[in-house]
């Protein structure tokens, strides 16, 4: 009997261990899709490798979906980025030195 407990248990480690593996293997970050698809879109077209996102929101506007944010690139650099479906690009534009 504790020989084929064993071998169940050798088992069930086995596809634990494969399923985790497949598992990172296709994970994605905890971001929504929009904002994967606009690092990529900032990666691109301006190289800028994101660091952090804020002042994101979504929205409706006239019955279609709205995407905004501004993104802070690991190099300082800002961009604010807006979308309205079913355009499939952001509108990018780098932010400027504001003074109050």
């Amino acid at each position: 009997m504790r020989r084929k407990n064993n071998h169940s248990l050798k088992l069930l480690t086995s596809i634990l261990f494969g399923v985790l593996a497949v598992s990172a293997a296709y994970s994605q970050s905890t971001d929504p899709a929009w904002l994967d698809g606009l690092s990529h879109q900032l990666a691109a077209e301006n190289q800028c490798r994101v660091d952090y996102y804020i002042n994101i929101s979504e929205g409706r506007l006239g019955g279609l979906n709205t995407y905004e944010a501004r993104a802070q690139c690991r190099d300082g650099r800002q961009f604010d980025a807006s979308k309205t479906e079913p355009d499939e690009k952001f509108v990018i534009r780098p932010c400027g030195t504001v003074v109050c």
